[in-house]
């Protein structure tokens, strides 16, 4: 990872223009000749293939098929509109993060610096109004990020069984939704237990060639005796858009995985090339998005449910193929995601403290099952798969995908200013406020919701 002699401030960020001495000068000029990418050290880095083929999977998950549900609090003119706008912001917004840790990066001459690392440093070398929450940055940053991916395990564990549930109902026995959540316990175990992302890209591979086939299917039944448009609505009530804004945000979004996945590259200057795995991933992932929300709330209205696979008919034995499809490809994806929040806790906090390391992997794997454990009792606690997409989304991307990149930005860009009419200043500006009122709307929605389900 990065040095742990960083020093608290290497750059003079007075904001005001001076004349540079040959000491300045020559400093500049070795950051401007210190490439990060060259000097990271991965021990199993992943190719350009294997990297896309994870931001597919990580990507194109249960929160895809969540979006007919969305679109059916936003309408079939708001959903796709709004899911591009959100998709662009959260697209540049991921630039912004990669970019300026890569400009910190060069500043402080270390290879690599994690998201909450970055954040710190960001804060101590930015505004002077900041500086008073440095001492919190790095946990906070950091409890948010393995908070996030943990919600999105929490949702994966609830997206599997209830698909294979409505399989078994209907070919064995009728049982509740919690008790299938016990039954995959043990595969969950299984795949949470391969510790890095290089041996886990088969199984991605794998797992998006079955994606794909099962979102043909799911697409056959969607547009099979399509109603007529008519009996849908273009515009919901505003008092509906935070659950959609929530729900799309969980879907969009992967932030930790994105970083993690940028950072194990082989080659990471491919990732945010013009049309490098990013931006092309993105695209890919929002067109998707918005053709099965349309077509799939044109399809069921307001019977959507929380993962269309849940719509489409239980008794046919092709339908039921997918859902069990999908449950693999999602088997697949827990590990992708969960792969941040073990990262974080035993990589960055608790193997440090272990006095013997002949047993760290041991230690790593029993760290790893307590969290399958603990997802699995949170998915027991809210099975409701749509409001708790909502809830996860509304809370943690909204701080982590918009708010935190944004201030990352303004921090980076302090010194050397924010262009003309201080256009940056004022981006990131709006950037954040619309991140905080989308959080605190979409979260207090999402809240009172689960509270008047489960009274």
């Amino acid at each position: 990872m990065i040095s742990q002699n960083i020093s608290k401030s290497e750059s003079n960020f007075n904001g005001f223009p001076e004349t540079k001495g040959t000491n300045e000068q020559n400093a500049d000029k070795q950051i401007d000749d210190y490439d990060p990418h060259l000097h990271r050290k991965v021990k199993k880095p992943t190719t350009n293939m294997q990297t896309f083929a994870h931001f597919l999977k990580a990507s194109i998950g249960s929160g895809v098929l969540a979006m007919p549900s969305a679109f059916a609090n936003a309408g079939y003119i708001n959903g796709p509109i709004f899911t591009l706008i959100i998709g662009g912001i959260a697209l540049h917004c991921l630039h912004i993060l990669i970019n300026s840790m890569y400009e910190l990066c060069k500043r402080k001459r270390v290879p690599y610096l994690t998201f909450s690392e970055a954040m710190r440093i960001g804060f101590q070398d930015g505004p002077p109004a900041f500086r008073f929450v440095v001492p919190i940055t790095t946990p906070f940053v950091d409890g948010f990020l393995a908070f996030y991916h943990f919600g999105i395990c929490c949702v994966y564990v609830v997206f599997m069984a209830e698909n294979i549930k409505q399989v078994v109902d209907e070919n064995l026995i009728v049982l509740d939704v919690r008790l299938h959540m016990c039954f995959v316990l043990i595969p969950l175990f299984l795949i949470y237990s391969i510790r890095n992302l290089k041996m886990l890209a088969p199984f991605s591979l794998v797992a998006n060639i079955m994606l794909l086939a099962g979102f043909c299917i799911v697409l056959y039944y969607i547009f099979e005796s399509l109603p007529p448009i008519s009996t849908r609505k273009p515009f919901q009530e505003i008092s509906r858009l935070p659950i959609y804004f929530g729900t799309v945000l969980f879907a969009i979004e992967a932030v930790g995985v994105i970083l993690a996945l940028e950072e194990n590259m082989e080659k990471p200057k491919n990732f945010v090339k013009p049309f490098g795995i990013l931006n092309i991933g993105i695209t890919i992932v929002l067109v998707l998005y918005a053709l099965l929300g349309f077509f799939g709330y044109w399809k069921y209205g307001e019977e959507a449910l929380g993962s269309v696979t849940l719509n489409i008919p239980q008794q046919e034995v092709l339908a039921q193929v997918t859902k069990i499809t999908f449950a693999i490809t999602t088997w697949v994806t827990y590990a992708v995601q969960g792969y941040v929040t073990a990262d974080i806790i035993w990589n960055k906090y608790l193997s440090k403290r272990t006095k013997n390391a002949s047993r760290d992997v041991l230690y790593e794997l029993l760290i790893r099952a307590s969290i399958v454990l603990l997802t699995f009792f949170c998915a027991v606690a809210i099975p409701d798969l749509s409001l708790f997409l909502s809830l996860v989304g509304s809370l943690c991307l909204s701080i982590l995908g918009l708010i935190f990149p944004a201030l990352l930005q303004i921090c980076v860009q302090y010194g050397s200013g924010y262009g003309k009419w201080k256009i940056k200043l004022i981006k990131n500006i709006i950037l954040v406020a619309f991140g905080i009122f989308g959080g605190i709307v979409g979260t207090s929605v999402s809240i009172v919701q689960i509270i008047d389900n489960y009274k």
